[in-house]
């Protein structure tokens, strides 16, 4: 188990368990999406396009290299072999 695993499971466990306020689990499911966010657009800023990128399919588990076609606000067009992907920028890596 990697130790962002234990780490996922340790938080997983105070928070089935603990006395949390629904005010402190909202706080900490926005702290998330923040820091989601703030991937996002540090992985935009990288990418144009033509770039190489690969990423995994939530669909089926695969995982994909295509090249950048666009870039959105949120989402990056990757083309792979006859297929165009809508991808969060987040799930992209450079290939």
């Amino acid at each position: 188990m990697s130790q962002s695993n234990i780490n996922a499971e340790q938080l997983a466990n105070m928070i089935a368990h603990g006395t949390w306020s629904n005010q402190a689990l909202n706080s900490f499911a926005e702290a998330i999406r923040y820091q989601r966010a703030q991937m996002q657009r540090a992985v935009r800023k990288t990418l144009q396009a033509g770039d190489q990128v690969k990423f995994t399919s939530n669909r089926n588990g695969r995982t994909y290299t295509g090249t950048v076609e666009r870039v959105k606000i949120k989402y990056v067009i990757v083309r792979t072999a006859g297929q165009l992907w809508n991808v969060p920028a987040n799930m992209l890596e450079a290939a």
